[in-house]
């Protein structure tokens, strides 16, 4: 075995993910039920007239559809899978989890799709995997730029819509700021957005942008509360990282407390953190929490790119630096390896072949502090 094949495996070794658990379908004490519903909390979404809990169900990365049963056995009501995420197995499993309690859920779905017939062919994809007549929310997902709103996905979504194949017409974003001008002057189409948004942001541009969208009668749920992962330990140095005792929770009870946020998805694989983010209901945001995240956000600095995109277009070899970062992220704060490769591997060939350890010194120098060129060398390393 080469050197180079045999750090390959090393690294992976970390990413593996463990086995779902095979376990049959959750059902709860009467008593349990009673009391979890008590605690939860709902929030009207913009001018959609839905009223999802304030602590959704982000799917991604869950394997075991027990652990979704349970949440929505607890009263959650919000749940968002995405037609990419795990190369179109959650659809299949989340709509097998939720098809007994449909009519009293929420349910989202996403399309990367970049043309009119592609995004089509994706709404039919995912109602056949949910095993659903509609879904209530589709997204057009990673949209960062106004010229990602492209006349012909907007011509998809209003089709698939008079179709009653969807109800509400959303867009997500990790440029919120860049975007939302964009979005506002269409809310006569979109109805929701999805956006990043958690403690390590610039709070004062992403509060900006939230109030205007929300202010204009959209819908805004809020992704990456938990700065990209969801608290699986052993996974990279991000993923490690991200354990740190508290924090999760008070990154989640951080997003809560802007009531222009209408409902999150946090990211969940199992039981424990089911119960974890149920407190969320009921706990609000004290000065203890700040000091945990404050602690929390020194330790992750160097490892969890922000998405600030100060970095964009100054990368000398033309490097999508945020972007590489984010796939890294998926590897190693979620744990989807394959997602992070796949998309790695969208980009241009001179792109993907550039190695930053060629670089005798790095000139993108990141304004919160992330070791640049690390991070990419081990994207780099780990993907190509």
């Amino acid at each position: 075995m080469n050197g180079e094949t045999s750090r390959r495996n090393f690294l992976l070794s970390g990413l593996a993910i463990p086995v779902a658990l095979n376990s049959n379908a959750s059902f709860l004490p009467q008593a349990e039920k009673t009391k979890a519903t008590a605690a939860l909390t709902y929030r009207p979404l913009g001018k959609t007239g839905l009223k999802p809990t304030s602590v959704g169900f982000g799917c991604m990365n869950v394997s075991d559809k027990s652990v979704v049963e349970r949440a929505a056995d607890l009263g959650i009501n919000y749940f968002d899978t995405a037609r990419v995420y795990q190369q179109g197995n959650n659809e299949r499993m989340v709509g097998a989890a939720l098809k007994p309690k449909r009519k009293n859920l929420i349910i989202a779905t996403k399309t990367m799709s970049q043309t009119k017939e592609e995004a089509l062919q994706h709404i039919d994809t995912s109602l056949k995997e949910l095993g659903m007549d509609y879904v209530d929310i589709w997204h057009l997902h990673m949209k960062d730029k106004p010229a990602d709103l492209k006349d012909e996905l907007l011509e998809a979504q209003q089709i698939a819509k008079k179709a009653g194949k969807v109800r509400f017409l959303g867009v997500s974003t990790h440029q919120l700021p860049a975007i939302v001008d964009a979005v506002i002057q269409k809310a006569a189409h979109f109805d929701v957005i999805l956006t990043q948004y958690n403690f390590s942001m610039d709070a004062a541009a992403m509060d900006a942008a939230i109030g205007s969208a929300a202010k204009a009668g959209l819908g805004i749920i809020a992704m990456k509360t938990m700065m990209g992962g969801p608290r699986m330990a052993g996974r990279g140095a991000q993923g490690a990282a991200l354990k740190k005792e508290g924090a999760m929770l008070a990154a989640l009870k951080w997003v809560l407390k802007n009531p222009n946020v209408h409902t999150t998805i946090p990211g969940i694989t199992d039981m424990d953190q089911i119960d974890e983010d149920m407190r969320a209901f009921a706990e609000s945001f004290t000065d203890s929490d700040q000091k945990i995240l404050t602690a929390h956000l020194r330790e992750i600095r160097p490892l969890y790119c922000s998405m600030c995109y100060k970095c964009e277009g100054k990368c000398p070899k033309g490097l999508p630096v945020a972007d590489v970062l984010r796939y890294l992220a998926y590897a190693e704060g979620y744990g989807e390896f394959q997602l992070g490769r796949q998309n790695f591997l969208s980009l241009p060939a001179e792109t993907r072949n550039v190695r930053c350890t060629s670089c005798t010194e790095c000139t993108i120098k990141c304004p919160n502090g992330v070791r640049v060129a690390q991070r990419l060398a081990v994207a780099q390393e780990l993907f190509a």
